[in-house]
């Protein structure tokens, strides 16, 4: 189990209300990789009162338990610092037409 790994398996979760991945949409704001076994996803949502909320952080941590059955997997919804669209990445942008 890797950060890179497990990026790239978020990575692959995709905001059905934006169309655009959760990494490159500037959701994740880290994954800490606590031992062999247990990971700490941080994240945020595009609003506190995104009703997606619940499916985004139940799809990070079945993604990585498909991977990873044995894993310990704790998301962490923060909601500081506030999520802006500054936060995505070129790919998004230009997947937005922004």
């Amino acid at each position: 189990m890797t950060e890179e790994k497990i990026y790239s398996l978020i990575g692959q979760i995709i905001d059905p209300e934006v169309g655009v991945d959760i990494v490159n949409l500037g959701l994740v704001y880290g994954v800490n990789i606590l031992d062999i076994n247990n990971v700490k996803v941080t994240m945020t949502m595009t609003s506190r009162g995104c009703p997606l909320h619940k499916f985004i952080t139940d799809e990070v941590n079945n993604k990585i338990k498909r991977e990873y059955p044995d894993a310990e997997i704790e998301v962490d919804l923060v909601w500081d610092p506030v999520w802006t669209a500054d936060m995505m990445s070129d790919q998004a942008r230009m997947t937005l037409g922004w």
